[in-house]
């Protein structure tokens, strides 16, 4: 059905309208989250003897295929990937060798829910981000925006979805654990409130051991629900510096100027559109001279 000028003027005012209208950021500086009593957990990285049982929980639970490596051992995978949501890493140092957990950071105020445009990514007040794949258009800015480089692509598919730690969000709903913490045998994985867990770690700076006097996500990139300990710089356990800002402040003025370019880009390709399918008067076609009835013009031979 043809769009008429006039009712095209009237839709694209009202889109451009609309886009005109503020939009409230969803940042640190305007969403309070009170963060004592949500999810959280502690890594002591002394403590850690590398046997990968968080790892094993963690794909059985997700039903993730197990990873070989080329000499045959399993669960051996060299990075986060699709296929792999926590990892355990060496990291090794001239006078002592150190492990470390890799997975989502469920960031207080996480970069990877302010960019995303469609809200395939949510932060739940509990703690948990969790992503809603049916939601997913597949722009992959998640992926960009995350200081901690967690979401991955399933690069194999020719329908790629994302995939990352979502805290064991629906045991938790059901007063559960996750199940890496579950399965750590030493205790250098333990769940509990955030207060607590920071609690603890703060008890044992204070104690026996030589750690380093830091807890690392209290309050980088503006508060993590994964906190760690160490007797390592953590920069040597392969985490990025960041300052205690929090990253959807920074992100949310250039997510904002998106609805503005789709407004354009709509208006744009509707233009062309109605320019290049419009008829005269007589309602024929005005691009290919025609006068609708496939005859010649009068006054000339057939």
């Amino acid at each position: 059905m043809p769009i008429s000028r006039r009712d095209f003027l009237k839709v694209t005012g009202a889109g451009l309208g609309a886009l005109a209208l503020p939009a409230a950021p969803v940042s640190a500086s305007t969403t309070e989250i009170a963060t004592d009593a949500t999810a959280s957990m502690l890594y002591d990285s002394t403590i850690c003897v590398g046997c990968r049982a968080c790892q094993v929980a963690c794909k059985r639970r997700a039903g993730l295929p197990p990873d070989v490596d080329p000499s045959g051992l399993y669960e051996m995978p060299h990075d986060l990937d699709s296929k792999t949501w926590t990892i355990i890493k060496l990291y090794k140092d001239q006078n002592s060798d150190s492990f470390v957990k890799n997975q989502c950071m469920h960031c207080i105020h996480p970069a990877c829910v302010s960019v995303c445009p469609v809200g395939a990514l949510e932060k739940l007040e509990s703690g948990p981000v969790i992503y809603h794949r049916e939601r997913c258009i597949g722009c992959r800015y998640c992926m960009a925006a995350c200081p901690f480089s967690v979401p991955k692509t399933e690069w194999e598919k020719p329908l790629p979805f994302i995939q990352k730690c979502d805290f064991c969000a629906d045991l938790q709903a059901n007063g559960e654990q996750p199940k890496c913490s579950e399965a750590c045998p030493t205790g250098a994985l333990i769940y509990g409130t955030r207060k607590a867990m920071l609690d603890i770690a703060r008890g044992r700076l204070v104690g026996e051991g030589n750690y380093v006097q830091h807890i690392y996500g209290e309050t980088e990139a503006g508060g993590t629900s994964m906190v760690y300990i160490s007797d390592l710089d953590f920069t040597k356990l392969g985490f990025p510096e960041q300052s205690d800002v929090s990253l959807p402040d920074i992100t949310w003025p250039y997510m904002q100027g998106t609805l503005g370019v789709i407004g354009v880009m709509v208006t744009l390709s509707t233009a062309i559109y109605l320019r290049t399918h419009r008829k005269d008067k007589n309602g024929n076609n005005g691009n290919n001279g025609s006068n609708g009835n496939n005859q010649p013009p009068k006054g000339k031979e057939a």
